[in-house]
């Protein structure tokens, strides 16, 4: 590769408090010099092949956010920094006794053609072997997204065969996985997003019970009555605002609330929600906010994978992806998900190896 690499690199050009804009973005150019990442030195130059893209970097790019001092994967994004992210890519060059040049890798990487990890930290970049799922897969369905959904829904929503489920932003990254992991677990399952088109598929391609378009709603307490006329058991919370309002009015006692993401907040901070507390008492209401950073450990990763990989081996389990195509596409394909345009998990392709 020679003494040094151009490097194009993807930040903010300052912070944004409202809905994205792709001229909120640009692109830098640096250099990598590469005789720094010698046999000892633990950095790993890898090449980034495929980049996951999630609406929750939006809070790392505001001036403020709850989330900037809870854990290193929220913290504060600041203009020229690179922008971490989930990702799979493949080794160039190492100096770390694990990873070997042409090794695929996945975990933090970067909005970045390439990222030189330092210091490797195994819970954060983990070698894999070429399986026959795609590589999108290891950052969708085989990667954060379904680990989100299956430990949400199982490890925390505990349902139980015939449970009623309710599952906002259901064509989403995460949403589409939960309501087909709880329809082959047994359960009566609704959903609702934001077009038409995305109902019929939630409906048709994915088995869902039953699926609605709240922009089409007056008002979502009565709509969810009609939908759940004998309660809501489980509530896996995606979006916040009034659909959390209505859901726990329309939650059964011992009901379980599962606060994954609020990205009807992260544009419009007025919008937060204010669920009935009475309805929360005296119906022993659950409601959990959770991260995937913290069900990373061997048992649940062992269930997950397997469960999952079964599942797509059989051909049960349908996979949405929104894949984007060069670096040049990442804010584009960023701003789209705070105006509705994905379906699935979105993915920006860098290279083919």
């Amino acid at each position: 590769m020679g003494e040094s690499i151009e490097n194009k690199v993807i930040t903010i050009k300052h912070e944004i408090d409202e809905t994205p804009k792709e001229d909120d973005f640009q692109i830098i150019t640096k250099t990598i010099n590469t005789n720094f990442i010698k046999p000892g030195s633990n950095q790993v130059l890898i090449k980034c092949l495929q980049i996951s893209i999630d609406p929750y970097q939006l809070n790392r790019m505001k001036k403020w956010s709850p989330g900037h001092n809870s854990i290193m994967a929220a913290s504060k994004l600041v203009p020229c920094q690179e922008i971490d992210s989930h990702g799979v890519g493949k080794v160039v060059a190492s100096g770390h006794p694990q990873f070997q040049k042409d090794d695929l890798v996945k975990g933090r990487l970067s909005w970045a053609q390439y990222v030189v990890v330092e210091d490797v930290n195994l819970n954060l970049l983990v070698k894999f072997d070429p399986t026959p799922f795609p590589l999108s897969y290891h950052l969708g369905v085989l990667g954060t997204s379904g680990l989100t959904a299956y430990s949400g829904l199982f490890r925390l929503g505990q349902p139980k065969k015939g449970e009623r489920i309710l599952v906002s932003s259901a064509s989403g990254s995460v949403g589409h996985l939960v309501g087909q992991y709880a329809k082959l677990f047994g359960c009566y399952v609704v959903g609702c997003a934001g077009t038409t088109e995305k109902v019929i598929l939630l409906k048709e391609k994915l088995g869902f019970d039953e699926a609605f378009n709240y922009r089409e709603e007056s008002n979502l307490k009565s709509t969810l009555k009609r939908y759940f006329p004998e309660g809501i058991d489980i509530y896996f919370d995606n979006v916040g605002g009034e659909m959390l309002e209505a859901a726990v009015a329309n939650m059964n006692t011992f009901g379980r609330v599962l606060v994954c993401g609020v990205i009807s907040e992260y544009t419009n901070p007025t919008n937060t929600a204010a669920p009935n507390m009475l309805d929360v008492i005296y119906k022993r209401i659950t409601i959990r906010g959770f991260l995937v950073a913290d069900h990373r450990d061997d048992s649940n990763l062992l269930d997950f994978v397997s469960t999952t990989s079964n599942y797509l081996h059989a051909g049960k389990l349908q996979v949405l992806e929104n894949i984007c195509y060069g670096l040049e596409s990442i804010p584009s394909a960023f701003v789209g998900m705070f105006h509705g345009r994905n379906i699935g998990k979105t993915i920006v392709k860098l290279a083919d190896h």
